[in-house]
């Protein structure tokens, strides 16, 4: 039967007509089913001419000048093929061209990537941006999505906040920080793994995107190719165990088009210790082809995941209990509960009517409204019960690496001998719940609980509304334009989860100076909370974006250029709706509405030296409105906004040499990406400020200035039809480029702006020529690939990463480390010393080896197929990113804690896990 339709693809293709001109012709067939490929896209590079193939999987490409011409093959979820021929005046027939599945983005993101609570944690300037990238398939870009990413990894050192992620066109960068959240369409892969990328400021139909560049995902039930699949997957990564079913109709006879997925993802453990995972997803699409021109299409995404999260750690706990040591989680009844756990569940439902106005002329309009709720669980150890009015009480800190909990403590301050406490953290060293529940149940002048659960919630409605029009006005000419409003209206509280034994909790600030200042909410002072009451903190965020956008792209013989502009209008506002004790003229209520205006401009160029050589320049600059985490300086307590906030500025560019030959495709990019007025906030407890005083401070730094620069470079070798060679390279540097403006503010100051009444009054941070703390800025990787016509494969990548630094305190360079209370420098402050005190560590650099593979069968009407892959094949140990701890905010007790065998409060780390593997089997009918 295989033979047969081979032979009547053959004669098909000799019906096809043969002229004197330049005629490139052809059959495309899925390579599993060996079925004809309907819709594949067959485009001429230079000429940017463009086809689909037929039902029949044929295609013919007609008055093609002579020369070299590059002939590209793709469809969205396959493997690209390329020719590069000669044309003389003559038909070329390329046969039957078969196209393989990219198996590599059916692999789940959490498997291969740090996981979201080492993104998100709190200390942590951590990101990821492999979901951004996996839709590429540049070979250096696709290197640093499933090669580099498990190292922090960040293309030329910007986090994902730079590129922007959209679904049907509407952008799904969450406003709080500028970043998408991945977890919100996670385990459904068959749908989401069709991507359209658009690198850095290269041109995209959907947007002006970022300097990262930007990727839509389509949900269009029509889009999806029809049949079902069914997965299994195993890993210990993240998960154990995923299961996941597909059913795709394409577009029936009646005008109806539906896709349908779900899947779940389970485990009771993942490479850390305690680090449970579950999640559930649901797709569903229906598409109404109204007629020729008009068609609706309604989606639902629904993915719920709930995981418990793992902790950065001292050099000291890492050597006393080895990289999976999760110190979050212990046992309750003799059952693993994780105290640190992110649940979050944020549906969308989006509405799209596309219009097709003519042959060449599109306009799609689209809706979006997401709802839901994230939250992330803790232990709040400071219940407390009124004695005569007043607040006393608390327990101790329960956090087994609690600092003095552990040797280094009794070493340096000897209240009990370091034995003792070394013998305890290696016996136990996890969370006790069932003490805290003792200690809960053992008051008796209060039935308050000392230690409660609760979870810092964010419950959030957004709505977006966008149109994107599109024309090719002629063979030469392409327009864009786009039109997008996004608001936002998220509740801010704490949520009071488990009373730990207690009957409740007393919603006070044991750390408040006075019976005002103790107060969370002076409208209700004093007040007993109960589980699933808000209490603490409580507050609204809204947001607005109105922006609008306009690309035209020109393509000539020998050269292709675009012009693109975006402007957009931001607006922040807080709304109180706690008086606080700490800040009680401040907090209830709204405050002003923050507005900024933004614009942004980019241009490029695609010169053709010959069909083998090409010229490519890209640049851009543009504004951004500051998100909303960096707008208030401490939203829980006060409606403050951070002082002398303005736009950020970004100016980007970058120029590649491409080679393309029949058998090598290379690129080399140099770039350059300079920001200017950024602003950061974080949040920590301190030692040493204005000499000796402590306090939990939020740390604002404003007008920060950074430079990035380096050299990408990618290259592929198809060596025989078989062996393909491929290697990747990045040689960066990324520093900050000026000494910004700090201040600190806190509950222990209990005003608000003048100077006089800062915690820390606005000093210069003495940041410049410090290295951001963005991952490996140094990293090489070279593979191959093996595949066989049997269809089975396999291949390998060495990758050498170098060049990490750790995140550096900014308080520690200002002049708040050399000068005492009195502001006179210390009298023992020795400057050689200092300077090794403030040396920026960097980490040891390291080699890590990735295997896959894969084979797939056709048996009957059924596709049958596996792959797997091994990362970190040799178990190699290696830090993947840390920061300097705050605590030691000035020279002498930074100098003390150094004289430490062990520091005290030395740098946190995570380490890169040792060998993880992924498994993935198949079937599709």
């Amino acid at each position: 039967m295989k033979k047969i339709k081979v032979i009547m693809l053959l004669l098909l293709l000799a019906q096809l007509p043969i002229t004197s001109q330049n005629i490139i012709r052809g059959v495309v067939l899925e390579a599993d089913s060996e079925e004809p490929f309907e819709g594949v896209s067959i485009y001429v590079e230079d000429l940017k001419l463009s086809q689909i193939t037929k039902r029949d999987g044929s295609f013919m490409v007609e008055l093609i000048p002579n020369g070299e011409q590059l002939i590209t093959i793709s469809f969205d979820g396959y493997e690209k093929q390329k020719y590069l021929l000669k044309l003389i005046g003559k038909t070329i027939d390329l046969g039957i061209i078969l196209l393989h599945e990219d198996v590599s983005i059916d692999q789940d993101l959490s498997t291969i990537t740090i996981t979201e609570d080492e993104l998100n944690n709190d200390a942590s300037t951590a990101d990821n941006i492999s979901g951004l990238l996996q839709a590429s398939r540049d070979v250096y870009l696709k290197t640093a999505a499933f090669e580099w990413s498990p190292s922090f990894y960040s293309v030329r050192g910007l986090d994902s906040e730079n590129g922007k992620v959209m679904i049907n066109g509407i952008e799904m960068n969450k406003l709080y920080n500028g970043k998408p959240q991945w977890s919100n369409w996670g385990g459904l892969n068959d749908i989401f793994k069709y991507q359209e990328y658009s690198n850095g400021l290269t041109p995209s139909n959907y947007g002006f995107g970022g300097v990262l560049g930007s990727v839509n995902m389509n949900t269009r039930a029509s889009d999806f190719k029809k049949g079902i699949r069914i997965s299994y997957a195993s890993s210990n990564r993240s998960y154990s165990h995923r299961i996941m079913g597909t059913y795709t109709s394409g577009l029936l006879n009646n005008g109806w088009a539906i896709a349908v997925s779900g899947s779940r993802r389970s485990g009771e453990e993942g490479y850390i210790e305690g680090t449970f995972y579950e999640g559930n997803s649901f797709f569903i699409s229906l598409e109404k082809k109204l007629n020729d021109y008009h068609s609706l299409n309604l989606s639902i995404i629904s993915a719920n995941n709930k995981r418990g999260k793992s902790s950065p750690n001292t050099q000291e706990v890492f050597d006393l209990k080895g990289i999976k040591y999760n110190p979050y989680w212990g046992y309750q009844n003799n059952k693993a509960r994780n105290s640190r756990i992110r649940d979050l569940y944020e549906p969308i439902l989006m509405l799209n009517h596309f219009w097709r106005l003519s042959d060449n002329t599109t306009l799609n309009s689209n809706l979006s409204f997401q709802t839901g709720r994230e939250g992330n669980s803790r232990i709040n150890f400071n219940g407390a019960r009124l004695v005569n009015g007043w607040p006393i009480g608390g327990g101790s800190n329960p956090d087994p690496t609690y600092y003095q909990k552990l040797p280094s403590y009794a070493i340096r301050n000897g209240s009990r001998t370091e034995y003792n406490l070394l013998q305890e953290f290696l016996n136990d060293g996890q969370w006790d719940w069932d003490e805290m529940i003792r200690q809960n149940l053992a008051g008796n002048e209060s039935t308050n609980s000392k230690y409660i659960l609760y979870e810092d919630r964010n419950d959030e409605d957004q709505f977006s509304a966008n149109t994107i029009f599109f024309s090719e006005l002629n063979e030469h000419i392409v327009i864009n334009s786009k039109l997008h409003y996004t608001q936002i209206k998220s509740e801010n509280f704490a949520n009071l989860l488990d009373l730990l034994g207690g009957q409740g909790f007393l919603d006070v600030d044991t750390f408040g100076d006075n019976l005002t200042s103790k107060q969370n909410n002076l409208r209700n002072p004093n007040r007993i909370v109960t589980e699933g009451d808000r209490f603490n903190y409580n507050y609204i965020l809204k947001s607005k974006v109105l922006s609008a956008f306009l690309q035209a792209q020109f393509k000539y013989n020998k050269v292709n250029f675009y012009v693109a502009g975006d402007a957009s209008k931001t607006s922040h506002q807080r709304e109180g709706l706690y008086q606080s004790g700490a800040f009680k003229n401040n907090s209830l209520g709204k405050s002003e509405k923050l507005e900024f205006t933004n614009f942004g401009f980019k241009g490029g160029f695609t010169y053709k030296v010959s069909g083998r050589h090409l010229l490519d320049f890209n640049g851009g600059y543009l504004t951004k409105a500051p998100t909303i985490r960096n707008t208030f300086s401490n939203p829980r307590e006060t409606n403050n906004a951070v002082l002398g906030l303005v736009t950020e500025k970004i100016m980007s560019n970058d120029i590649s040499y491409i080679l393309r030959f029949p058998t090598i495709q290379a690129k080399l990019t140099g770039y350059y990406v300079g920001i200017k007025d950024a602003t950061e906030i974080s949040f920590f407890y301190v030692d040493g400020i204005n000499g000796n005083n402590s306090a939990f401070i939020q740390e604002v730094i404003t007008e920060i200035e950074k430079k990035h620069l380096g050299i990408e470079i990618g290259i592929e070798a198809q060596i025989t039809p078989s062996i393909k060679l491929k290697g990747a390279t990045n040689i960066g540097q990324y520093t900050f480029h000026n000494n910004p403006m700090l201040y600190l503010t806190s509950d222990a100051d209990n005003q608000s702006h003048n100077d006089s009444e800062y915690f820390l009054r606005p000093t210069t941070s003495y940041l410049k020529n410090y290295r951001v703390a963005s991952g490996p800025q140094k990293a090489y990787s070279l593979g191959f690939e093996y595949r066989d016509p049997d269809f089975w494969w396999f291949g390998a990548t060495v990758n050498y990463l170098d060049d990490v630094f750790v995140d550096i305190s900014p308080l520690r360079r200002t002049q708040n480390f050399v000068v005492d209370e009195d502001g006179i420098e210390f009298s023992d402050y020795d400057p050689l010393i200092a300077r090794d005190l403030l040396d920026q560590e960097e980490f040891e650099n390291y080699m890590v080896v990735n295997a896959i593979g894969g084979k797939s069968w056709k048996l009957g009407d059924y596709y049958v197929g596996f792959f797997a892959s091994l990362n970190n094949l040799f178990n190699k140990k290696y830090k993947s990113g840390g920061f300097e701890q705050g605590r030691n905010a000035n020279y002498r007790v930074s100098k003390k804690d150094s004289e430490s065998t062990t520091p005290v409060f030395g740098n946190k780390y995570w380490y890169g896990r040792g060998t993880t593997f992924f498994i993935n089997v198949y079937f599709r009918f």
